[in-house]
Order: structure tokens, then C-alpha cells, then sequence
């Protein structure tokens, strides 16, 4: 490439806020690395790209047939690329050289070998697995994922267990509910038991060590919204949003095509009639998000409306419970039979991609279980050219990984929690 070439390509990076790699091939088909006129070229040349760039990151990648090497330079140091990872219905990591042969699965785990090998279980364990929401799906989906053998969670929520939610949320007790404070009739013993009531979070990763007392665990109180939160989560390997609010569903969806994250997001609803007051639908929801066109954006499948987010923007108080009943006048109903219906096709989705159970051209469509009707539906992917989050057009957020915003709020906390970078080792 002439140096007019690369100075060309490298301004415009700069100008539209992307990367800029040089990939080429070497042939072989298990091994690669960068020759020596290849590292000094990169090193010739990269310091002056950095410059161009404002920081990168710049870097160049050599592939193989069944591995890739990378040499990444960044404001802050040179990295040498420990894996990258193909995501789809079939997700695949590719290294520069195959890895140390895997030790045999620990015996707990022998009947998950069986069905996805050690070399299966193995990657489980080294997952890092975000949670968005602990409450009936989110807290079934936080003890799978815990008995699966995944190696990191991060669970976020900032809601207390409550007697509303209490049968919905596993592993919660009345002690946690602080029943015998909330019974009572005395209004500031009340209010006390709510102050003193668990976190969800906390219950969350309780059952979680129980599971696996190996288990890395970070158990988040706060709200996804908030950016500071939301950045905990730039370098998980797969994201599961069990929370119903449109800023919610913003925020995962951002995640997902801003840092090729695969996610899933799953509901439960119940319809009714607002003239006879009956029960119409009783249906729940499992939907993949996949960071690329006909991927399952939320976006284009229109579930994130305008209208709703401006009117949860003009709320000052967050919402505290998911609500499955679209009648305001009618009490919420506990539901985790439901919750069990949406949660479980979540997870073993997760469970066939990272094993390799589902082949790469399977179409992970948006599904709806109709629980009276004991019947399923297939939404067929969208896709809009302009999408903001999922299309290849200059103004997306698709890939930009760092050199683009969240939209979230704000927070003072942006500047105390360190963010680790998943691409680099």
C-alpha cells in the first residue's frame, strides 16, 4: 500500500471516528504471525497513524484458515491481539495458535460434557455474562447461567425484594422482603422494612455462589441508563436484558451494535380488554439481537417507540416493577411460570451458539409463545438501511466500540469505575 493510500484511509478514519487495520493473509491453515518486514512496517508507520488518527486504535491483522495474530497500537501502548471472536448463530474464537489442550471437565459438570464436550464447558467458564434486570426472568436466567458453569456474571438492578415481587424472584425469602417489618401497622416501621429489604442483586448472587461458589460474581445496584453502569458491560461476552423499560431496551440494544456483543432480550405480557376487562393474550417473548442487519435489532422490530421513552425521560422516579398487564386499574400478576417460558429459550440459545450446537446459517428469529394457545410464532428479521444502531451508513453506532457515546445519562460516577478492555489481553 502507497503511503498516499494509507495517509488517504487514515483521515478518514479519523474524520468518522473509526479504526483503522490492515488485514492480510498468509496462508496455512491453525497458525499465523506477522513476519518480520510486517512488524517493521508497523512499527515505521504506526506512530505517525496514531497522530493522524488522534489516538486509534490502529493496527494491522494476519489471518490464517482457522486463526488470526494482530498487532493493535493505542494512545496508551502496543498490544498484541489475544483472540478474536465471530459472532453469530454459531460463535466462534479464533487465535493465533491453537490453544493449551483442555483439562478434563470437573465431575460436577460430566453430564454437560456429554452433550458439548470439556471443550464446551471450558468456555462457559470463561464467559463474562451480563444480566439486566433480577426479577422473574432475570433471576431464573442468573441461576442457569450459574449451574451451566459460567465463569463471571455481572447482575445490575437497583430494585429491593418486595411482597409484590417475592414469588417471583428465586432464591428470595420473607427475611429478604423484611415481611415482619412490612406488616406491620405502624407507618415508619414500614418504610424501615423497604429500606432494609435485600437487593435483588444481592439474592441474585447468593443463589449464584450456591450454584458455583467459584463463580465470579459482581453484583451491581444501580440502573443500566445511567453511562457509568452501563460500561461495566462494554467487554461481556454475551448480554441478557430481563428489564421491560424502553430505556433499557435503548441501552442493550446500543450495547449489542456498538460492541458486537450478541444479547437476547425476553417479556411477558398479559393483554386485556379495556371494555370487558378479561384476560385477551397471554403470550411471552425471546428475542436474539445479533450486532448486524436482519440481526434481531430492536430498532427496526419498532420496540423501542419515541413516545415511550419521552415519558419515561419525564419521570424522576425509576420504575420499580416490570409491569405484564397493560390495564393500570388491574393488579400485576405474579408470574414466573411465564418468566420460565421466555427464559428458558434465552438461555439455551446462549447455551447452542457458544458450543456450536446451532450451525452458522441458522436464522435466530424473534419468538412468541402464546401460553393458552400452547403455540410459537417466528418473526421475520428486519432490517432498515438508516438504522442508527444495526446499518453501515456513517452516523451508525455499529462497531465503534469506545470512539462513540452510549445514550445514557450521565454520571459523576463515569470517572471513578475503570473500564476493562475486552480486545486486548
Amino acid at each position: 500500500m502507497t503511503a498516499q493510500f494509507v495517509a488517504k484511509i487514515s483521515g478518514y478514519c479519523a474524520e468518522q471516528n473509526l479504526c483503522y487495520l490492515a488485514v492480510h493473509c498468509h496462508g496455512g491453515t491453525d497458525k499465523v504471525c506477522f513476519s518480520t518486514d510486517d512488524i517493521a512496517s508497523h512499527e515505521r508507520g504506526y506512530p505517525a497513524l496514531l497522530d493522524i488518527t488522534r489516538g486509534g486504535p490502529v493496527g494491522a491483522l494476519v489471518f490464517a484458515k482457522n486463526a488470526v495474530a494482530g498487532d493493535i497500537w493505542t494512545s496508551s501502548g502496543r498490544f498484541q491481539l489475544h483472540h478474536m471472536t465471530i459472532i453469530g448463530s454459531h460463535i466462534r474464537q479464533l487465535y493465533p495458535s491453537p490453544e493449551a489442550k483442555v483439562c478434563a471437565t470437573n465431575p460436577m459438570y460430566d453430564r454437560h460434557a456429554r452433550l458439548f464436550g470439556d471443550v464446551g464447558q471450558e468456555i462457559f467458564a470463561n464467559l463474562k455474562v451480563g444480566i439486566i434486570g433480577l426479577g422473574g426472568g432475570g433471576s431464573l436466567i442468573n441461576e442457569w447461567l450459574s449451574r451451566l458453569g459460567v465463569g463471571h456474571i455481572v447482575a445490575i438492578d437497583f430494585d429491593r425484594v418486595d411482597l409484590t415481587n417475592l414469588p417471583r424472584i428465586v432464591g428470595a425469602t420473607h427475611r429478604d422482603a423484611m415481611t415482619w417489618l412490612i406488616k406491620q401497622s405502624i407507618p415508619w416501621l414500614q418504610k424501615l422494612g423497604k429500606q432494609l429489604a435485600t437487593h435483588k442483586v444481592h439474592v441474585a448472587r447468593r443463589v449464584a455462589k450456591q450454584a458455583n461458589p467459584s463463580i465470579c460474581y459482581d453484583a451491581v445496584v444501580g440502573n443500566i441508563v445511567d453511562e457509568a453502569i452501563a460500561r461495566l458491560l462494554v467487554d461481556a461476552d454475551f448480554l441478557f436484558l430481563a428489564a421491560d423499560s424502553m430505556q433499557s431496551r435503548l441501552v442493550f440494544n446500543a450495547l449489542v451494535h456498538q460492541y458486537l456483543i450478541p444479547g437476547v432480550q425476553i417479556g411477558a405480557k398479559v393483554s386485556v380488554n379495556k371494555q370487558t376487562k378479561q384476560i385477551s393474550d397471554i403470550f411471552t417473548t425471546t428475542r436474539p439481537v445479533l450486532p448486524y442487519a436482519n440481526g434481531g435489532c430492536l430498532h427496526c422490530h419498532e420496540l423501542i417507540p419515541a413516545g415511550r421513552l419521552q415519558q419515561e425521560a419525564l419521570s424522576e422516579k425509576e420504575q420499580r416493577t416490570q409491569r405484564y398487564v397493560e390495564d393500570e386499574d388491574i393488579a400485576q400478576p405474579s408470574v414466573i411460570t411465564l418468566n420460565v417460558k421466555s427464559a428458558e429459550q434465552a438461555v439455551n440459545d446462549f447455551m447452542m451458539m457458544f458450543t456450536g450446537l446451532y450451525p452458522a446459517e441458522f436464522q435466530l428469529c424473534h419468538q412468541f409463545r402464546f401460553a393458552r394457545e400452547r403455540s410459537i410464532i417466528n418473526v421475520e428479521p428486519r432490517a432498515n438501511n438508516d438504522c442508527l444502531d444495526c446499518s453501515n451508513i456513517s452516523r451508525s453506532r455499529r462497531a465503534r466500540g469506545d470512539r462513540s457515546r452510549l445514550p445514557c445519562r450521565m454520571s459523576s460516577l463515569a470517572r471513578l469505575i475503570p473500564v476493562r478492555a475486552s480486545f486486548f489481553q
